[in-house]
């Protein structure tokens, strides 16, 4: 029987019990309240994050939607390889900002150019909105790159959160096809692969531990908006090739994707795709921004991410 980090028991106590507080005085669910409360918990709990020598600004014209990014270049005199990270949050909150300190760790630890996606988000712009402004990002990198006049190696790995880990399992899934989407390496933080909610984790962990059931269904009802089919839209259940890049797959034990995640890894081995899964039993989904309650595990995942893109 895996259990809860102490640390994490103690402070998801008083967050529920402060959660079923604002749910008695008429709290409801809208997007400006889920945006707020995500970037008002990363702010308290993430320090501001290491300096990174070269911090901008960059747009990436698309056919439809021209995508702001944000570029962190750890030795602008010299080429490195490039990471494309794209945000959880649902495919609804969280934004560039909010994950500035995350990015600037990756840069950090990764050694690598970081590209920052501010892809559109639902309800305003449901699927697949975002996934075309991913697709955007990881295509003409290359060009924002050098409108900035910045060395690069040309190696392209993604990287994502929850449901960043889904646009990019779904870039890498599309990869296989594509040849102007050339992916090295991905890493997937607790993604979420599967729209479908059918595994048993959904309802094991869909309450209680800050991410919940009823919050991802919430999430997927405002991302699919025209009576898409939800398994069509899963990269778990696409075809696995050799082609799909080498991953790194971070996963949680409390966490409602904990399942899907599983499933990934094993398709995965089943193609004879070279995959590490770093699996961490006592955590939740998104603790990478609780980082001041489980700072030791945040600091082990940044440097097996770091490791495992420069291997």
């Amino acid at each position: 029987m895996h259990q809860l980090d102490p640390a994490l028991a103690a402070w998801l106590e008083e967050y529920n019990r402060e959660l079923a507080d604002l749910v008695a005085k008429g709290y409801k669910a809208t997007a400006i309240g889920a945006r707020e409360a995500l970037a008002n918990l990363t702010r308290q709990m993430v320090t501001p994050g290491p300096d990174i020598a070269w911090v901008n600004d960059e747009l990436v014209p698309g056919r439809d939607y021209t995508v702001p990014v944000r570029i962190y270049h750890p030795d602008p005199k010299r080429p490195l390889p490039v990471l494309v990270f794209f945000h959880g949050g649902g495919h609804m909150v969280g934004s560039v900002s909010v994950y500035d300190p995350i990015c600037r760790r990756l840069a950090a630890a990764s050694r690598h150019v970081v590209v920052s996606a501010e892809y559109r988000r639902s309800p305003e712009s449901p699927y697949p909105a975002g996934l075309q402004d991913a697709a955007t990002v990881a295509k003409g990198v290359w060009q924002a790159l050098d409108a900035r006049q910045l060395p690069y190696v040309r190696q392209l790995s993604l990287a994502g959160d929850s449901a960043g880990g889904a646009l990019t399992s779904s870039l890498s899934g599309l990869g296989q096809y594509d040849a102007s989407l050339q992916i090295k390496r991905q890493v997937l933080i607790y993604p979420s692969v599967d729209y479908t909610l059918s595994q048993p984790s959904v309802d094991e962990n869909g309450e209680g531990y800050l991410l919940t059931k009823a919050r991802v269904a919430w999430y997927f009802d405002n991302y699919f908006q025209h009576a898409e089919n939800r398994l069509q839209a899963s990269p778990l259940h696409w075809a696995f090739t050799r082609k799909l890049p080498d991953t790194l797959l971070v996963s949680a034990g409390f966490d409602p994707l904990r399942d899907e995640d599983f499933l990934y890894v094993d398709k995965l081995r089943a193609a004879a795709v070279e995959v590490e899964h770093l699996h961490l039993d006592g955590m939740v989904h998104a603790f990478l921004n609780l980082e001041a309650i489980v700072p030791d595990a945040c600091r082990m995942v940044y440097q097996r991410i770091g490791e495992f893109l420069n291997r």
